[in-house]
């Protein structure tokens, strides 16, 4: 059975474009659907999913999209007719990876049309705008970004060649196209939290999950990796949680680079999905800042430089309390199922004995702040060691895998 790629374009602008993917896909075997997702004129090629049914299907009718005709009206109504047209394509397996191409507006529309999408479909924007800061049209979503060189305006040799590779990238990721499933075996999938401060432990509780049986899908903690985190918990996808790192809470609260956003550190517990936390990487900041120049803020604070270009800065006292205030607020409507392991010889590698940001009466005040404040059902586990000590990582996993086996 030959696979559907569905291109997504403006197609009053990317006419001659959409056609010429159409036929790279066609040539390589495979089928191509064309969604018009433009408004402001008419396509001049033949489309499966023309500009009117994409419309209705967001809700309005095209007449009278056109009665007063702007980009900024029309483009949510066509994402969402979009979107609600592709979903029923996915699902009645009909379309098997998206392409989409376009500039400015046309990648902000084809990627909120992806972001739908589940994890493992395939997604890949052909983008004019894809070398600088893709962050807002990516998400916290696996969309491939390709960028065009030139711009989307017709055809030439150079156009040709771009957009042929993109055309051969989308059907072959059509072909293993698939989302991402559950745990296997019975056995949940456990999302672990990481960051570059962290990694030996991290490596160590890979290690023990997997003498338990576990698999484990590990996630950068510095924002979007928190994001996608949670968002997995949502989709089903995880079922239990070791949330190593906690850096995204502390830069949430002063406004760093690793901010993970306001639903961070929620949404297991609402969920009520088993769960073990560390206060991993949460003593300081990621800022980013001109090469190797220490802000003036924090020029008091304990600081290492993590790359020349972002700064660490070890929080002092009274601002560790306001994070572990922060991380006790976010966990008050966890019902049960929760463990909250607490390091004292240091939460990562910076802060350990004869690291640039040891501060033992830091932490301490850290620790009491947190033992003061997480709610009664959250459990309190001390050990006297850092959070790499392979003692610590052990006794973690070991909670978390004794409450999944008291699910089965």
């Amino acid at each position: 059975m030959s696979k559907t790629v569905v291109v997504l374009a403006t197609l009053d602008t990317k006419s001659e474009e959409a056609e010429y993917l159409r036929g790279q896909i066609e040539s390589l075997g495979g089928k191509a659907t064309l969604i018009d997702i433009g408004v402001l004129g008419e396509s001049s090629i033949a489309v499966e999913v023309d500009r009117g049914k994409v419309a209705a299907a967001g809700g309005v009718e095209l007449r009278t999209l056109l009665e007063n005709p702007t980009r900024e009206t029309a483009a949510p109504i066509m994402v969402a007719g979009a979107t609600k047209i592709l979903l029923e394509l996915v699902g009645a397996d009909q379309a098997h990876a998206v392409l989409g191409i376009g500039g400015t507006q046309g990648t902000s529309s084809c990627t909120q049309v992806m972001q739908s999408l589940p994890y493992g479909f395939p997604k890949l924007m052909v983008s004019t705008v894809a070398s600088g800061d893709t962050s807002p049209f990516v998400g916290i979503k696996d969309i491939t970004m390709m960028f065009s060189v030139s711009d989307l305006m017709g055809l030439n040799p150079f156009t040709e060649r771009i957009l042929a590779n993109a055309a051969a990238a989308a059907y072959g990721m059509s072909l293993c196209a698939g989302t991402v499933e559950a745990g296997s075996g019975g056995k949940p999938l456990i999302a672990m939290t990481n960051l570059g401060v962290l990694t030996e432990g991290a490596t160590r509780a890979l290690e023990y999950f997997r003498e338990a049986g576990y698999e484990v899908v590990v996630f950068h903690a510095v924002g979007s990796g928190g994001r996608a985190m949670e968002q997995l918990m949502k989709d089903g996808v995880v079922g239990a949680v070791f949330d190593y790192a906690l850096g995204e809470i502390a830069d949430d609260v002063f406004g760093g680079l690793r901010a993970g956003g306001p639903e961070r550190l929620t949404v297991a517990g609402s969920l009520g999905l088993p769960q073990v936390i560390c206060p991993g990487g949460a003593e300081h900041l990621g800022l980013f800042v001109e090469a190797n120049v220490v802000p003036k803020k924090y020029r008091n604070h304990q600081h290492v430089f993590h790359s020349p270009v972002i700064f660490v800065p070890r929080l002092n006292r009274q601002e560790i309390v306001q994070v572990a205030e922060e991380i006790c607020k976010r966990l008050q409507s966890t019902e049960g199922k929760a463990v909250f392991m607490l390091p004292l010889r240091g939460v990562g590698r910076y802060s350990i004995a004869g690291g640039p940001l040891h501060d033992p009466v830091g932490d301490e005040a850290f620790f009491d702040a947190l033992k003061a404040g997480l709610p009664p059902s959250v459990d309190v586990v001390e050990i006297d060691a850092d959070a790499e000590d392979p003692a610590f990582v052990r006794e973690a996993v070991r909670r978390l895998v004794e409450m999944l086996e008291a699910d089965e």
